[in-house]
């Protein structure tokens, strides 16, 4: 797996608070954001964030890149409605041209010589299907169907910071599927990374200042002591 932050609005921290002080100003916005101290602006973010109050947070997003992903990650990835996807498309792609389909091979079936071993083998025999079914004069677009959830997939997508903080609830939580989680934890440590103020509270509600488990699942390592929902 290969995340990039591509791009991001500017001086995220900024606009959020900016977009929330327009709420409760007159002035003009390039008074306000004059007007703005640091101090303010951090005062504003927790303000937001205990009180629920995210709207603001959408006016500012991220653009991220990632490669080496299974298609199977990407099903789940686009439920996250509020966001823009771009895939590559197994319609124009030439995969006869490849000598080995490229997939990701979940760590319960690498640990496992047997398992590894049937993967590997029905991955090849779904390439060399596709093949003999181009050549029958079957269009790309219905010979893909053969393709196996493990066939690799690279995409840009963008969301604002308040979808964000939904899918690094759901996505960081230790009962995501692994792959989703190890690319929302990735994109998490990449949003903190450039507006530290936004995403200092984001991630799995278990680690909030006031945890509780989405969840419900006690069993979890990471359940919390005492909950508030």
């Amino acid at each position: 797996m290969n995340l990039v932050l591509l791009k991001h609005t500017p001086e995220p921290d900024r606009l959020v608070a900016l977009a929330a002080r327009r709420c409760y100003s007159v002035l003009p916005a390039a008074e306000i954001d004059q007007k703005l101290g640091e101090k303010e602006v951090d005062r504003l973010l927790g303000l937001l964030r205990r009180r629920n109050h995210l709207s603001p947070f959408e006016h500012v997003s991220f653009t991220f890149s990632v490669d080496g992903v299974s298609r199977a990650l990407s099903h789940q990835l686009v439920r996250h409605r509020i966001a823009s996807y771009s895939q590559e498309s197994q319609r124009y792609v030439e995969y006869p041209k490849l000598d080995q389909l490229p997939y990701v091979v979940p760590p319960t079936v690498t640990t496992n010589a047997e398992a590894a071993e049937i993967f590997r083998r029905t991955t090849e025999n779904s390439l060399e299907a596709y093949r003999k079914l181009l050549n029958l004069g079957i269009p790309p677009e219905d010979s893909r169907y053969v393709f196996p959830n493990a066939v690799e997939t690279k995409l840009i997508f963008t969301m604002n910071a308040r979808s964000l903080f939904n899918f690094f609830e759901q996505r960081c939580c230790q009962k995501a599927q692994w792959e989703i989680r190890r690319l929302s934890n990735q994109m998490l440590k990449e949003c903190k990374a450039v507006a530290p103020r936004i995403f200092r509270t984001a991630g799995a509600p278990c680690n909030y200042e006031r945890p509780y488990c989405r969840e419900n699942e006690p069993k979890c390592p990471c359940f919390p002591a005492s909950t508030t929902g």
